[in-house]
């Protein structure tokens, strides 16, 4: 008897709960049934009903991002073809001949530099060189994306390009072998100082921890005794990559990030190695655009008070996106989880579901509000979004990760300068440049040490810039009064003033041309106002650096 009272109780609970538990599942199950049969049949009415003819694969596609919308401002559908160069940019390489290039409206595909050690390289293909054909056929007129389209392609295989150079009379034709060419995510990396080192990570991918450690090694080489790490404009990528990083400058088992999710378990990450730079000083470089994986990097090291931030607000992008297959090789991008740093902020930005425009309108004018007035605005920030550090100071939640010092955004520049570091000036500086390459190259090639201690632009080349951009597709003019603000348009008087800025970015973009981004890359930072704020800062990044001890 002891024997059946000892089981049949437990198995009647067992009973009971499976009953329960079943009844719910098919109801859930049941609501579900109902629901797709009634999606099924409202697409077979309007596929076999509707005046016009129907697309069915254009209204599948129309109905799950329908879905979509309704959710968060990150959840998202990827289509098949555009699903291979997504998993192409995170796995880091593909296969082609090794050339960034762009294209101007209507015109040839131009080479901005050859990769280095790429196909292109190897094969004498250089900055400047327009491709006209690819296997005999015009790319001339072709958009960018069928351009790069037949230069990509299986590792191995060969491609033919016919280039156009300046100085060379006839177009040339160029065989080369496709190769892997690898997508770095660290874009820049040299030694600022005879101590300080820098290193640009523009994106989290899988490649993106080798790369830094290869980078961090080389500078420790050059004498690097503290880092200075630029997380702006970065869009994130593989949370692993980011955390992986973070365990280099964290000791101990110290907690880097966690996720939360309703249908997936929740997940702590932790610094598990000795890392490499664990105690020396480090300021980390943050922006509007810094994004994701670059926010959980900056929180985590703002956290344990084992960097200081300086820049603007983050995004606020702290939702965990998994992607599921669908049976045409497309994908669902679902919002899974959501991150929280070390202190217990969410980096996430608050939102309603399915209103995705108020979401980003809101979002810009929080990042508008905290770089007019930042104290004001962290006044705002009520106690409950308030945190702390490991050492006690004061960090901020609401979305986003709040800088250590704030620098004032591209609203607070003159209009001259927003337009300069907005990119609507190129087009002046590309067609002088067009008008003068030829004399530019022989005189400056192979000159680069010349070029940085020497280049200055004459009197006639300062005013020829400025002819080419009153002929460009947007003009820019100038007037010595009153300028029109929907119009390229600007004093005299704002010129002037801002002369010697917009001259040394003038002659960063020159510099990229002649010699590429190695070269160019300190010419820009001598005038990033962050960049140069930054470099005031470090007293407080080695107090900082003195916890970690």
């Amino acid at each position: 008897m002891k024997f059946q009272l000892r089981f049949i109780i437990p198995i009647t609970l067992l009973l009971l709960a499976g009953g329960l538990l079943g009844a719910s599942f098919s109801r859930y199950f049941g609501d579900i049934t109902e629901d797709l049969r009634k999606l099924e049949e409202a697409f077979l009415m309007i596929n076999r009903r509707y005046v016009d003819p129907v697309e069915p694969n254009q209204a599948a596609e129309d109905a799950i991002e329908g879905m979509l919308k309704s959710l968060d401002p990150h959840s998202s559908y990827i289509d098949a073809s555009a699903f291979k160069e997504v998993a192409e940019s995170f796995q880091g390489s593909f296969g082609g001949i090794g050339v960034w290039f762009q294209i101007p409206d209507g015109d040839t595909a131009r080479v901005v530099s050859p990769i280095e050690n790429g196909p292109s390289e190897k094969a004498g293909i250089r900055a400047g060189d327009r491709i006209i054909a690819v296997d005999d056929t015009s790319v001339v007129g072709v958009g960018e994306d069928e351009v790069k389209r037949r230069l990509k392609g299986p590792v191995g295989t060969q491609v033919e390009v016919t280039i156009r150079r300046l100085g060379i009379q006839k177009p040339f034709t160029v065989p080369l072998t496709r190769d892997l060419i690898p997508l770095y995510s660290i874009t820049s990396s040299y030694m600022v100082d005879e101590i300080t080192g820098y290193i640009r990570i523009s994106r989290f991918a899988q490649s993106t921890y080798p790369e830094f450690i290869q980078a961090l090694d080389e500078l420790q080489g050059q004498g690097m005794e503290r880092l200075l790490l630029d997380l702006r404009d970065n869009g994130g990528g593989i949370l692993q990559s980011a955390v992986a990083i973070v365990d280099e400058m964290l000791a101990g088992n110290e907690y880097i990030v966690s996720t939360v999710g309703r249908s997936v378990p929740s997940e702590v990450f932790v610094a598990q190695r000795t890392g490499r730079f664990e105690t020396q000083p480090i300021i980390v470089l943050v922006n509007g655009n810094s994004i994701s994986a670059s926010e959980i990097v900056a929180g985590a090291l703002q956290d344990h008070d084992r960097a200081l931030l300086v820049g603007q607000r983050t995004f606020g992008k702290g939702l965990v996106q998994n992607q599921f297959p669908l049976p045409d090789g497309s994908y669902l991008q679902i919002t899974t989880a959501r991150y929280y740093t070390p202190s217990g902020r969410l980096i996430q930005t608050p939102y309603e579901e399915g209103d995705r425009e108020g979401y980003f309108e809101a979002k810009l004018e929080g990042l508008i509000k905290a770089q007019q007035d930042p104290d004001k605005y962290a006044e705002s920030i009520p106690d409950s979004l308030k945190f702390t550090t490991t050492h006690g100071r004061t960090i901020f939640g609401g979305g986003g990760i709040m800088p250590d010092h704030f620098i004032e955004g591209d609203s607070l520049r003159p209009r001259i300068l927003r337009a300069l570091y907005g990119g609507a000036l190129f087009e002046s500086f590309r067609l002088w440049f067009e008008n003068n390459e030829q004399v530019l190259r022989t005189t400056w090639e192979d000159r680069a040490d010349d070029f940085l201690n020497d280049f200055t632009f004459s009197t006639a080349q300062w005013d020829a810039l400025w002819v080419s951009g009153a002929s460009s597709q947007v003009p820019v003019t100038f007037v010595d009064a009153d300028p029109s603000t929907e119009e390229l348009q600007f004093t005299y008087s704002e010129l002037n003033e801002n002369s010697e800025t917009i001259r040394l970015y003038f002659t960063a973009l020159l510099s990229r041309q002649l010699y590429g981004a190695r070269i160019a890359t300190p010419l820009f930072h001598a005038i990033d106002e962050t960049f140069q704020e930054s470099l005031s800062l470090w007293s407080e990044a080695e107090k900082l650096a003195l916890l970690s001890q």
